[in-house]
């Protein structure tokens, strides 16, 4: 792959820029049509159709959470913060909403392509990051469900590793994964009433 194959093409994009009527926005609009993207102003809310943009604009001086139908840091898609004040408080703001990158105020006619890269990457980055931590919870979450399972097994006297291989069998009986057959075991265990028998059979 090539460094030219990497920088994604922007033509046809669609950039929301959430911002007051203002000319600080003109610049950005300009260049914004004369990369490719097709730019839409608005405020000082988001329409419900920005939430399939490719990237957003947004005002870090004035902004505030409620014109966002997402919660802070979970933009469906790139944010670029346009900042004029310095206030450590509202780079913070901008920052909790997840600015993928930003562009100072007044804009001027450079460093909007290159933030739009950097938006872009910065944000399929993140959302691959949050992918892994949600398959790296779901693994734990299995993980405890087996050893759940096989703690419940082991009551019976029965060694973890005797209990372990219990569970494989029943997985194999259902013809499921273990994960699923740890599930299905402790939901059937819930089921039964006080004092019940057992009557899961492991094939032992």
């Amino acid at each position: 792959m090539t460094r030219r194959d990497r920088i994604p093409n922007l033509g046809g994009a669609t950039a929301y820029i959430l911002h007051r009527p203002h000319g600080a926005t003109a610049a950005l609009v300009r260049q914004l049509i004369a990369i490719g993207l097709s730019p839409v102003e608005c405020w000082p809310d988001l329409p419900p159709e920005a939430l399939g943009a490719d990237f957003v604009f947004f005002d870090a001086d004035m902004g505030f959470d409620a014109q966002f139908a997402w919660a802070p840091g979970e933009a469906p898609m790139p944010m670029i913060a346009l900042i004029g004040s310095e206030a450590p408080g509202r780079i913070e703001w901008a920052l909790s909403h997840g600015a993928d990158s930003h562009l100072v105020k007044p804009v001027g006619n450079s460093g909007i392509y290159s933030a739009l890269l950097i938006a872009r990457q910065g944000f399929e980055a993140r959302r691959s990051l949050a992918d892994e931590v949600r398959g790296l919870k779901a693994r734990v979450a299995e993980r405890q469900t087996i050893v759940r399972a096989v703690v419940a097994l082991a009551a019976d006297g029965v060694g973890e590793d005797r209990a372990y291989a219990q569970l494989r069998v029943l997985a194999m009986n259902w013809q499921t994964t273990i994960e699923e057959a740890a599930r299905k075991f402790l939901l059937l265990g819930q089921d039964r009433e006080p004092g019940e028998r057992d009557e899961r059979s492991t094939g032992f």
